[in-house]
């Protein structure tokens, strides 16, 4: 590692979406700092590991200071950590309040905010990156899920509001706005009803993610974006 290498760190990184940002990232160049309740150590020494549950108070925090200890700066921050729950409003229950909003909010906070406070340190900027879904702006009643409305439509609003705050010390923010992608946490069997969800009538796939955070994290211009990957589902049905 040289001074110059930049830091990228990716949250819900041991499998599916976070396992391939790690991969693009690590291509990229980049030091790569991965988080998840499960990851284990790998063998290359550019990607540290940091097991831990970002939904619990002071963990974003510890992921930054494993950051810093280890590589010396941050560049970039992806959000990509999240809680999906798909169910009618009124069954859902407060374990799934506390489980949704625990990481899809408080995760993004705490490892953010202790994010920027290194990158305005630095001074040399940096950028964030949240995975967001399209869910959040273009309800469907085939797929009732308030909660992630409720989380994921707050962060495209912070997304652009911190895109504002930041601009002028060169920190940029951007979100990825997903439909339905082919991950781990999918039945093969669903596929066939979600590719129906999207005009352009399949799933999206882990590669068509990984490519849209890496154009961002090469559009030096790009800021306040939300970049919808999702088969046209925002465009209509």
């Amino acid at each position: 590692m040289t001074p110059t290498t930049p830091v990228a760190i990716i949250t819900g990184a041991s499998q599916g979406i976070g396992a391939g940002l790690v991969a693009g990232y690590r291509k990229l160049g980049y030091a790569v700092v991965a988080n998840s309740r499960t990851i284990e150590p790998g063998d290359d020494p550019m990607v540290l590991a940091v097991p831990g549950d970002i939904a619990q108070p002071g963990e974003g925090r510890r992921v930054v200071d494993a950051a810093v200890e280890r590589f010396g700066r941050i560049d970039t921050v992806v959000n990509n950590a999240g809680i999906f729950i798909a169910k009618p409003f009124a069954d859902y229950t407060d374990e799934d309040y506390d489980a949704i909003t625990g990481v899809n909010l408080r995760g993004f906070f705490d490892i953010t905010r202790a994010a920027v406070a290194r990158m305005l340190d630095q001074g040399d900027g940096g950028h964030l990156v949240t995975i967001s879904t399209t869910l959040a702006e273009h309800a469907n009643a085939a797929v009732p899920s308030a909660l992630a409305s409720l989380t994921k439509g707050g962060l495209n609003a912070a997304s652009r509001a911190l895109a504002v705050e930041l601009g002028s010390r060169g920190i940029r923010s951007n979100a990825v706005s997903l439909g339905i992608i082919r991950t781990p946490m999918h039945q093969p069997s669903e596929y066939a009803a979600f590719a129906a969800l999207h005009p352009l009538g399949r799933v999206g796939e882990i590669d068509d993610v990984v490519d849209a955070v890496l154009y961002l994290e090469n559009a030096p211009f790009v800021t306040g974006e939300i970049l919808h990957v999702d088969g046209g589902q925002s465009a209509g049905h």
